[in-house]
């Protein structure tokens, strides 16, 4: 009796850890109302009831600490506070201990503004603080962002553009500093509008091979070694007609950010960026609406001048490091970088506890040339990487539809991966 007894918490406490805690708030983080539904689909109530992880919980634990809670209905002005220990793994972190903080809090006639932050510390002997906010002003007539990260971070990388192999490495160690913020004025219906200030500060930058220390890599000198600084002024314009971003049943969402790195606000040169981020999702069935068609196209081009080798675009250094699965952090880098994703999303229980995805995914960076004469000049696109893969998804919350992602893709030449997420990958 006692063996079993045992046995029933100690499953119970795996179940809470892979869970992160199962924070009702985290689900809010994209500053999205839960109390809203897919208008794109059918929301007919399923036969079978909905479950989640807190419920199997709360059937092991029957009475215990595991209480019911309605996050939708979240008091105007009061704050709901967690801290969550996590563990997680990754082709360029290999498995990582993170404590996640998230503090949610409601004004009136407004979406849920939330504060993330975590402390990171991965078998690789990387070292992260993060702070994301997401602050929704009453009836959502401005938001506030802001991306705060001091990072410790080596990691390989393996030169510019698509002709590069993953047989010749060049280590990379430095310190990061990111501190972005916008500013959004909603001006028409899904619609916004802002300027923000961004600055990427990377200082103790060491490079080198199996042979010497390296002050280029593929002929680019830009921000190999000791400091490099790029900041700037942002225009960012936004339409986002998802009643739920943490998981979608329908809905678009763009985002156009340009970006102008200037000396006077410290950038070690002057050069412009623009990011251009699109996702579509399309429900396949009235019936099962969670049965989506997913699709994400990530555009990240330099318009002109010389960004610093560790602020050009890579794989998997978008926002949050998802693009590109079934290859390691840093595989493709380039002046610019094109990447188109389409997803579909199944559900695998009739209470929609377990569920499935299958995916496809392309990237190709432009290719620089490797005359030292002239390393800041743009060649075409090379070859396009493909992978493909599939994955499980836990249902974490089944009021916001939050599920942990766990998934196993395979890329060209060898490379494969297996990626914990919380939260859908796009």
């Amino acid at each position: 009796m006692y063996p079993c007894k045992a046995a029933k918490y100690v499953f119970a406490l795996l179940l809470l850890w892979l869970s992160g805690g199962l924070n009702e708030s985290i689900a809010q983080t994209a500053g999205v109302d839960s109390t809203q539904t897919d208008s794109t689909v059918t929301t007919d109530r399923p036969a079978v009831p909905q479950r989640d992880i807190l419920d199997l919980l709360r059937a092991v634990l029957p009475g215990r600490f595991l209480k019911e809670r309605d996050t939708t209905k979240l008091q105007a002005g009061r704050p709901l506070v967690w801290i969550i220990p996590q563990v997680g793994y990754s082709i360029q972190t290999s498995f990582q201990a993170q404590v996640l903080g998230n503090i949610a809090i409601r004004r009136p006639s407004a979406n849920v503004s939330t504060l993330v932050s975590s402390v990171i510390y991965t078998a690789n002997n990387q070292q992260l603080l993060t702070s994301t906010l997401n602050y929704w002003f009453p009836h959502n007539t401005w938001n506030l962002t802001s991306d705060l990260r001091l990072m410790h971070y080596p990691q390989p990388t393996y030169g510019l553009g698509m002709n590069t192999s993953t047989d010749h490495v060049i280590n990379m160690d430095y310190n990061y500093l990111r501190a972005h913020a916008t500013l959004l004025r909603r001006i028409a219906p899904n619609l916004y509008g802002g300027l923000g200030l961004q600055l990427d500060l990377h200082w103790n930058i060491k490079s080198w091979d199996a042979r010497h220390e390296r002050t280029a890599i593929s002929r680019y000198p830009y921000g190999i070694t000791g400091r490099s600084v790029s900041s700037g002024p942002i225009l960012n314009l936004l339409y986002d007609n998802r009643p739920n971003s943490i998981s979608p049943l329908g809905g678009e969402y763009i985002s156009v950010i340009f970006r102008d790195n200037v000396t006077w606000l410290g950038s070690d040169t002057h050069y412009q960026s623009m990011l251009l981020d699109l996702r579509k999702y399309v429900s396949l069935s009235t019936r099962k609406p969670e049965n989506v068609l997913a699709f994400w196209s990530y555009n990240a081009l330099t318009i002109n001048g010389n960004p610093p080798f560790l602020d050009l675009p890579a794989t998997a250094w978008d926002t949050y490091g998802n693009m590109g699965r079934g290859y390691i952090q840093g595989r493709y880098r380039g002046k610019d970088l094109l990447y188109m994703e389409t997803e579909f999303r199944f559900g695998i229980t009739a209470n929609r506890l377990l569920g499935g995805v299958v995916f496809v995914n392309s990237q190709t960076v432009s290719n620089t040339s490797t005359s030292a004469a002239s390393p800041e000049q743009k060649l075409q696109f090379g070859h396009v990487a493909p992978a493909t893969g599939l994955g499980l998804r836990f249902r974490m919350n089944k009021l916001s539809r939050t599920n942990l992602a766990l998934d196993y893709s395979v890329g060209t030449r060898g490379s494969r991966g297996i990626y914990f997420n919380l939260g859908e990958v796009f």
